[in-house]
């Protein structure tokens, strides 16, 4: 956990707009960082923000405070998947893994983006109305968060990981695909559970598109009042060709 050394602190207030949850704040004249909501993602410390060295890290010993860090810090590695932060490849190098074939539609709710971040019990609800519309959730060689799910089958998380005081994150993606028959019932069911998180989420929808580059799957979110995507990730196929299922 981040903390502010006050011998050290000055009060300037540099610091704070460093924040991404602005879990910063100044407190008779110090800096002071809000437990609560500090997700040890350290662009603080990275950034060497404060000119008189105040702000401190402590050593993180819990496991899942050590897991919270390794998610929020763009630098640090994931073991299980080998990608730095809470991202993991997705759609990058699906040329040479073959995660998405045509006829399915890959997911990635990010949660808590931009700047509110979020809680794991918000983070199992949407997990679990995935699973429930028919989404098939990726597993922990895939995405951290698989490692906290006592079922994939479900998207039900750990309890003792929801019962862990001041565990909040910066952003958390929740990754699975559904083959494209479901994926209007998978999005009525994030319209729905949208409505029952403290927080907000973004979604990515990961298609194969027909030889002739068209996607006709995307008329579901016509159907349901859902803007079409503006941007997006092109995987161009650079890689080593895999056979279709």
């Amino acid at each position: 956990m981040t903390y502010v050394d006050n011998k050290k602190c000055i009060g300037c207030g540099i610091c704070l707009p460093y924040c991404p949850l602005e879990a910063i704040s100044l407190r008779d004249g110090k800096a002071w960082v809000d437990p609560d909501l500090c997700a040890d993602c350290w662009v603080c410390l990275r950034k060497k923000v404060c000119p008189k060295e105040a702000l401190q890290a402590k050593e993180l010993t819990d496991f899942y405070q050590v897991f919270r860090h390794v998610l929020c810090d763009p630098v640090e590695t994931f073991a299980d998947t080998g990608v730095t932060g809470r991202g993991t490849e997705e759609c990058k190098t699906n040329d040479v893994t073959g995660r998405y074939r045509r006829g399915e539609v890959g997911l990635a709710v990010d949660m808590g983006r931009p700047g509110l971040g979020c809680t794991l019990r918000d983070v199992e609800k949407v997990a679990m109305a995935l699973a429930a519309a028919g989404a098939e959730l990726a597993g922990p060689e895939e995405t951290p968060l698989a490692q906290l799910m006592t079922d994939l089958t479900t998207g039900k998380l750990m309890e003792e990981v929801l019962q862990e005081p001041n565990l909040t994150f910066l952003s958390i993606i929740i990754e699975a695909k559904c083959r494209e028959e479901r994926l209007r019932d998978v999005l009525k069911a994030l319209q729905k559970v949208e409505q029952e998180v403290d927080t907000v989420f973004s979604l990515g929808l990961i298609i194969r598109p027909l030889p002739d580059g068209t996607a006709p799957v995307l008329k579901v979110l016509d159907e349901l009042g859902i803007a079409q995507p503006v941007r997006g990730k092109v995987n161009v196929g650079l890689g080593r060709p895999i056979a279709e299922a």
